[in-house]
């Protein structure tokens, strides 16, 4: 009986070895030799996109250069949004993490978390969800001469 659990199907293992060499081998040399090689070496979650000229830099009747620019208006506001979607997530995890210790522990997360709240608000708050980057443009330039309208010095 000892005899019987000890043995192994030692050529069965062999057999399933042999079959996947053989049906395994030609892919990966076909893999390693012609597909690697000629890869592009890049992150997939990392495209890059060419910066293209703003809106203000654009000519009125160009509209080429004005989709590139809301295009990349668009971009820059989901990159944005998304990282101050982050800052509050680890906010949020932090004070789940610290628990009565939050207030102190988390203050620097805080601040950093309604600072970048605060900038995203004043860049693309009151827009909406179907804005355009010439609204955006306009409440820029809108903004600017509020702040210079308020400064000291124009008094």
């Amino acid at each position: 009986m000892a005899n019987n659990e000890e043995r192994s199907p030692k050529g069965v293992d062999r057999g399933l070895v042999a079959m996947y060499k053989i049906l395994d081998g030609p892919t990966s040399w076909v893999k390693e030799t012609f597909v690697q090689p000629f890869q592009k070496k890049y992150p997939y979650y990392h495209r890059r996109f060419n910066r293209v000229p703003t809106i203000d830099q654009c000519d009125v009747n160009e509209t080429a250069c004005i989709y590139e620019a809301q295009e990349q208006w668009k971009r820059d506001k989901m990159v944005d949004s998304k990282i101050v979607r982050i800052l509050k997530d680890r906010y949020i995890d932090c004070n789940y993490y610290e628990g009565e210790d939050a207030p102190v522990k988390c203050a620097s997360i805080a601040a950093v978390s309604e600072e970048a709240a605060t900038n995203w608000f004043i860049k693309y708050g009151d827009l909406g969800y179907n804005s355009t980057v010439v609204e955006a443009y306009m409440k820029q330039k809108h903004r600017m001469i509020w702040e210079r309208r308020k400064s000291p010095e124009a008094v």
